[in-house]
């Protein structure tokens, strides 16, 4: 699962890439237009419109219909899209946008300051159910003074104020006035993204198509299809039979199932760091993860070595809070949870869990140790690391179950209801620290993202001062405390970062790797006339 924040509007995988085999002859194709270029999705968007998505499957596919004023470059730094330039006022309270001229939407409407307006209007309706509020509510006036100029001020200076115009600009003309719940569009979309919406087949696949009015020129590839393939083992069946074009590898595919002169034919693999890591969440409204000695008891029965070693074969490392090891705000110094299956013993035992009965679950007041762990269908290495920790949480005594749910499923019925015990999921985030809307205590609500109902003080402090810094030192200061208290507490056992570990076709050239991973650019990709595979 990524970011159910501002980042998870962007397209890219972050972090540092390297390539495992070069594209032969790149430097003497031409690029040529046309071809399809086919990946696959674990599940059915929930919405195709981005103010209500709250998926990647969702998210994936707004990100090549709809575009912000802003996104990161290949640098990881900010650039313009639907702005061409911006300018910060001294107090760094006023961001006057000066948006491009002769965008279209894809109906042929034109795109204007209005559009950004009434955008920031409806992520601050109480009546629109979005997740991604938080950062427009800050705002204390929004004004668009003329069709291509747009200004926003705050009440306070806010850090992560430039990049939350990174979202998904809306078309005004076609939602103002409605039930934005209810809109065609949601199935339908209507962007000013590089590509544009064509056909949605439920359970079978979602078809793109380049948009050749784009200001950033007619994307090469002509066709975008995203098939809907639930199981990760059935995906790689078609990845090699050649169904798909692209898909990012499991551990053991990357490693060992790919090693193959046949794959590397018609390959290129690529591995990164990615801005992601993997947890194992507990819902704290259960009164038996209120306890804080259970969870650091859960802490010390996990080997995150083993997770490493045996899910994702080496290709990772471990997580102990919400920073990839590699970026400026993680603190390497928080308190730690070394696999210790004494110590995790003696804080049950601490905790008031004993086996008095002698059958292997340790029990309190009449009540078992037990507990289930949810997690989405279609992720092996979820799946795997939910058997791993059961086996050795039931060598401490505690009972665990595994559930395994449909993606569509798992996210109505279960996380955003706060229907589950404990869940195994992962965040992808990028460059910048703000993690208000997962951790602060007021983000509790339906549909919003602190799903397992953490609320500490400090931590609610910490994350609102962050917000307001713009000095790096110090706002490196406030999150080394955050991440502190978050190791001390347990909310969640942080499990591990994984490498990104895509694979594309090798007849798709122009992938450049960079800090931004490789589809930061994908538009520039393309497949030399002489090698394209789909007439249509």
């Amino acid at each position: 699962m990524r970011y159910w924040a501002s980042l998870l509007l962007l397209l890219t995988m972050f972090g540092c890439s390297r390539q495992e085999a070069a594209a032969p002859g790149s430097e003497d194709v031409t690029p040529a237009y046309g071809d399809t270029f086919i990946e696959a999705s674990i599940g059915e968007p929930s919405t195709l419109l981005p103010v209500l998505a709250s998926d990647s499957a969702s998210s994936d596919i707004n990100g090549l219909v709809y575009d912000g004023l802003l996104r990161y470059d290949k640098n990881l730094r900010l650039e313009g899209v639907m702005a061409k330039s911006w300018e910060i006022s001294s107090d760094n309270l006023t961001i006057t946008f000066h948006l491009r001229k002769g965008v279209k939407w894809h109906d042929g409407a034109p795109f204007t300051s209005a559009d950004v307006l009434f955008t920031y209007r409806m992520y601050i309706d109480p009546k629109v159910p979005t997740s991604y509020a938080e950062d427009f509510k800050q705002v204390d006036k929004a004004e668009a003074p003329d069709p291509y100029t747009f200004r926003v001020t705050y009440r306070q200076p806010y850090a992560p104020a430039l990049e939350s115009w990174a979202t998904a600009i809306h078309p005004k003309h076609l939602l103002e006035g409605r039930d934005v719940t209810k809109s065609p569009l949601g199935r339908a979309p209507v962007g000013t993204g590089p590509y544009r919406f064509i056909e949605w087949k439920p359970g079978e696949k979602l078809v793109l198509e380049a948009n050749p009015d784009y200001y950033d020129g007619k994307p090469y590839i002509r066709r975008v299809v995203y098939r809907i393939i639930p199981d990760s083992s059935t995906q790689f069946l078609e990845l090699q039979s050649g169904g798909l074009d692209f898909m990012g590898l499991t551990p053991i595919q990357f490693s060992t199932q790919t090693d193959t002169p046949a794959f590397r034919r018609g390959f290129n693999k690529y591995r990164y760091l990615a801005f992601s890591y993997s947890y194992l969440g507990y819902n704290l409204r259960k009164p038996l993860f209120q306890d804080v000695r259970v969870r650091r008891a859960i802490a010390h029965a996990i080997d995150k070595q083993e997770l490493i070693d045996g899910v994702l074969l080496g290709l990772g490392k471990a997580a102990t809070g919400p920073y990839k090891p590699d970026t400026w705000v993680y603190n390497p110094h928080v308190k730690t949870y070394p696999f210790d299956p004494a110590r995790s013993r003696a804080l049950l035992e601490e905790a008031g869990w004993r086996d008095a009965d002698g059958d292997g679950v340790r029990e309190k007041e009449g009540q078992k140790l037990a507990f289930t762990i949810v997690t989405n269908q279609g992720n092996d290495l979820r799946s795997k690391t939910a058997e791993i920790l059961q086996r050795r949480l039931k060598e401490v005594g505690i009972d665990v179950q595994i559930r395994i749910v449909e993606w569509a499923t798992f996210l109505k019925e279960f996380i955003f209801p706060g229907n589950f015990d404990a869940t195994i999921l992962g965040w992808t985030g990028g460059p910048e620290p703000d993690q208000y809307n997962i951790w602060h205590s007021s983000k509790t609500g339906p549909r919003e993202l602190n799903f397992i109902h953490y609320k500490n003080a400090e931590v609610d402090a910490l994350l609102e001062r962050g917000r307001r810094t713009f000095d790096q030192a110090e706002r490196k200061k406030i999150y080394d405390r955050f991440q502190e208290i978050l190791a001390e507490e347990q909310p969640y056992t942080f499990l591990y970062v994984g490498e990104a570990l895509p694979a594309v076709s090798r007849r798709f050239h122009g992938i450049e790797p960079a800090p931004a991973g490789i589809t930061y650019n994908f538009i520039k990709w393309y497949v030399p006339a002489g090698e394209q595979k789909y007439a249509r």
